[in-house]
């Protein structure tokens, strides 16, 4: 099965292509290194720039190149295929992208939007926080002239990728703000700080840069706030775009059938292929229902979890195939396999609700 061969027919698909060469071209040769080296996945970052890949939602009149919801999916499901750790650390600032466009301040927007597609200016995100029950772990206080922030946020990738980041925080009435911060340790004259961890040691995506943020008693002036958004918007959002990070299990399941796809003509045996059609034409049907709920709004709203956790379970699946037609050889740290078995692990997790949760769960017991 070949992503490639069933691409939207309409003016987004010569984006696609360029995508789609630079991929295959530049980075599958060495998905192996991006997930373990910083310098080669900026560089890998930095390409995308170069070819107008990092501000795909991004409407063309602030400079992005403003495609479709269904040309979207497509590049997840391409990009997840090539390299799991580009795509993690692309998706933080095509996700900024989105956040600053929703946003009713113009200037902030006028000082990122345009420069975001070419890579000039990065950013990352940090409100996976705010899905957590309890406590709120990063608090904002208004005060004269803006906020004061204070707490942790506990997984914020791309330090010394990214050049600025958008940080969640809740006011005392429960709602969420969004402002924008360095994504670097500075001192304010008022004694405001941010710090960060050592980078996070991660079976996969290492080279991400993912770390720990602290603010102390950090001023947040009003004109750098993105938005302020009711108690439990994220977790509305999150059930409204239940399919979202679906896509990269799927480009990761596609991955693994390509790792068995090669496999089977070194060794030609009869049952490798069987297993290959087989996964093959269940992500198929997978992949176009998933297409279809996006492509017709409305469609399959009662189904957007199970398909979600197919989604997950196809990744698991398939990237266990991929272990297991390789042999031992799999279990070296540099083996195609093992990475995309990792990488299936990172598209289970990412994004995940209780209520993926429990439908990844009961795919299992199926």
């Amino acid at each position: 099965m070949q992503l490639e061969a069933n691409l939207p027919l309409n003016s987004e698909e010569q984006l696609l292509q360029t995508a789609i060469t630079y991929f295959q071209d530049i980075i599958a040769p060495q998905a192996n290194l991006l997930d373990q080296s910083p310098q080669a996945l900026k560089k890998a970052l930095q390409g995308m720039g170069e070819r107008g890949l990092l501000a795909l939602r991004v409407p063309q009149e602030w400079g992005g190149a403003g495609v479709s919801e269904l040309t979207y999916r497509h590049f997840q499901m391409l990009i997840s295929r090539y390299s799991g750790a580009l795509s993690f650390l692309q998706m933080q600032h095509q996700s900024a992208g989105s956040q600053l466009v929703a946003s009713e301040h113009e200037a902030l927007k006028q000082e990122y939007l345009p420069r975001m597609g070419s890579g000039e200016v990065l950013l990352g995100i940090g409100f996976s926080h705010l899905r957590r029950a309890g406590e709120p772990v990063m608090k904002a206080t208004p005060v004269e002239g803006g906020y004061i922030l204070s707490g942790i946020v506990p997984w914020v990738t791309g330090l010394g990728f990214f050049d600025d980041c958008i940080m969640a925080a809740t006011l005392p009435d429960g709602q969420a703000l969004y402002g924008v911060i360095p994504l670097r340790e500075m001192d304010q004259p008022g004694g405001g700080q941010i710090r960060f961890s050592e980078a996070m040691e991660l079976i996969v995506v290492g080279s991400t840069n993912t770390v720990r943020s602290e603010l102390k008693q950090w001023f947040l002036a009003a004109d750098r706030v993105v938005c302020i958004q009711p108690a439990n918007a994220i977790q509305e959002n999150d059930a409204k775009n239940v399919l979202h990070h679906g896509f990269f299990a799927l480009g990761c399941a596609q991955a693994a059938l390509d790792i068995v796809e090669r496999v089977y003509y070194q060794k030609q045996l009869p049952f490798i292929a069987e297993a290959f059609n087989r996964l093959s034409d269940e992500l198929e049907t997978c992949r176009h229902k998933m297409l279809i709920a996006t492509a017709i709004e409305g469609a399959f709203d009662d189904e957007g979890l199970p398909l979600r956790a197919w989604a997950i379970n196809l990744a698991g699946r398939c990237a266990r195939a991929a272990v297991a037609v390789s042999s031992g050889a799999a279990n070296g740290l540099d083996h195609p396999a093992g990475r995309v078995y990792r990488e299936a692990l990172l598209f289970t997790v990412a994004g995940q609700t209780t209520a993926v949760m429990e439908a990844t769960l009961e795919q299992l017991l199926c």
